[in-house]
């Protein structure tokens, strides 16, 4: 599978009044061609930040060390591709859409609400492709609201975003994020604020373009039971690092992570068994402990957890945890 994304060592720092924090600190993984990761964490985990910074769309002050590698679709041997890190704003502006697109947890704040649908994802496409002919836009348009299964897609177009359901407004977003045929695509949790049946099908949708577009898909979720139906591999984050790594199935089935085993008791289930909650919260990254960020949290905790921050430990080919508790 040859590789679409590489991310080494990337590091996101934030100035605050107490100083700068690292809400993303030294993350690194590869998504390969057509395959799907699933990031997970809690609220303050640092997986949306983790995506701004791939979209260089971090905040304003923010400072971005590492490196984060977009590899050619093209299959060409001698060209690397290009680090979005390194990029100035002018080039990294040509490739978002382009090359790497992102959909927004909210589609009602993410759309403008007083530019119609289909305007707006005209205008995703002439960004890219300013000789395209008004026509063509308009019939390009509507071909991507049809591909993200939006009925009426014609009419659709017409309408402003207020006019749209929730399930539909998710839709329209992911036109927009497809419509200059990006091959990597950032989800960031696109599922939160629908009901279940609406999430359902987006999840079905996202599923079938990914394999018809062979999509490389970085799905953001706090939801370990969504992700489980659509990622193929899964990074669990806790306070800006990657505590677990591995195939989904391996995850599921033998967590090694605390935090990891947290998020699955505290996952509802339909056999009515009891939800145990993780006490306590993420810690505040001003005010990180000096060593695990999840010790104050942990049941295993033992005195060797406050020492210093625990590496990455290979558990199974292609599966690690970054706990001491790791043999």
């Amino acid at each position: 599978m040859a590789t679409r994304l590489e991310v080494r060592g990337l590091t996101v720092e934030l100035p605050t009044r107490a100083g700068w924090v690292r809400p993303v600190n030294e993350v690194s993984f590869a998504l390969g061609e057509g395959e799907a990761l699933g990031i997970v964490g809690e609220s303050g985990s640092g997986k949306t930040m983790l995506a701004l910074a791939l979209m260089g769309l971090e905040p304003p002050g923010a400072q971005r060390r590492g490196e984060a590698w977009l590899l050619s679709r093209d299959g060409a041997s001698d060209r690397r591709g290009d680090d979005v890190v390194a990029l100035p704003a002018s080039d990294m502006r040509a490739l978002r859409g382009r090359e790497i697109a992102m959909i927004f947890q909210e589609p009602m704040t993410a759309l403008n609400p007083v530019m119609r649908v289909g305007a707006q994802i005209e205008e995703a496409i002439r960004v890219h492709q300013r000789d395209v002919a008004a026509d063509e836009l308009r019939r390009r348009a509507v071909a991507a609201l049809e591909r993200a299964a939006v009925p009426e897609p014609a009419r659709r177009a017409r309408q402003y975003p207020h006019q749209l359901s929730g399930g539909l407004r998710q839709r329209a977003l992911i036109a927009m994020a497809l419509a200059a045929d990006p091959g990597v695509l950032i989800a960031d949790e696109p599922t939160t604020a629908l009901d279940v049946t609406v999430q359902r099908q987006i999840l079905e949708l996202l599923a079938q373009l990914r394999r018809e577009l062979k999509l490389s898909l970085l799905f953001i979720t706090h939801d370990l039971g969504v992700v489980a139906q659509i990622a193929d591999r899964v990074m669990v984050m806790y306070a800006g690092r990657i505590v677990e790594h591995g195939p989904m199935a391996e995850v599921l089935r033998r967590p090694r992570h605390p935090y990891t085993e947290g998020l699955l008791r505290a996952a509802p289930r339909l056999r009515g068994e009891k939800i145990a909650p993780i006490p306590g919260a993420v810690p505040a990254l001003e005010a990180l402990p000096p060593g695990c960020a999840f010790a104050p949290r942990c049941r295993h905790r033992v005195a060797e957890c406050d020492a210093a921050v625990p590496k990455l430990r290979a558990v199974d080919a292609g599966h690690g945890a970054r706990c001491i508790l790791v043999p």
